[in-house]
């Protein structure tokens, strides 16, 4: 087939915006603490199985926030007071993604990373009135450690 060459230079914008969205974003992406940076930072380190999730999603200006509440039966306390085998933990946590089409993602992150599932087996870095990695929470709850502070036990 051949393209009527009045037609060309739209038939070349049209696959240059095809190409140029398609491709996935090139954004940067905070970079994972080693274990020993989580084990230093998290104030609470559990191992726990969890039980339950929770989701709240939200837009906030071209992105998607998705933000989670996960219930874990503490197995084990590996750091911090106050978590004691068999209790409950509510952790926080979330993600984000792009939500613009047509227009290029800026540098920043897309929140936790490896999250888990129902029923999933993890060991948790927790910052309880502290630096989480994103920012400080003075509230009394607990947050994931960002960006990867979930591992598989």
């Amino acid at each position: 087939m051949t393209i009527p060459s009045k037609l060309l230079p739209v038939a070349c914008a049209l696959a240059l915006i095809v190409a140029s969205t398609g491709a996935a974003p090139l954004a940067p992406e905070k970079a994972d603490l080693s274990k020993e940076e989580l084990a230093s930072t998290a104030t609470h380190v559990v191992v726990g199985t969890v039980q339950q999730i929770w989701t709240r999603a939200e837009e906030q200006g071209n992105w998607d926030y998705t933000r989670y509440v996960a219930e874990l039966r503490v197995e084990s306390g590996e750091k911090g007071d106050g978590l004691a085998a068999g209790q409950l933990v509510y952790v926080r946590y979330w993600t984000k993604r792009w939500d613009a089409f047509f227009l290029p993602q800026p540098p920043d992150t897309n929140g936790h990373r490896g999250v888990p599932a129902v029923g999933d087996r993890v060991r948790v870095y927790l910052a309880k009135d502290a630096y989480d990695g994103f920012g400080t929470t003075k509230d009394g709850g607990f947050t994931v450690l960002g960006a990867n502070g979930f591992a598989r036990p």
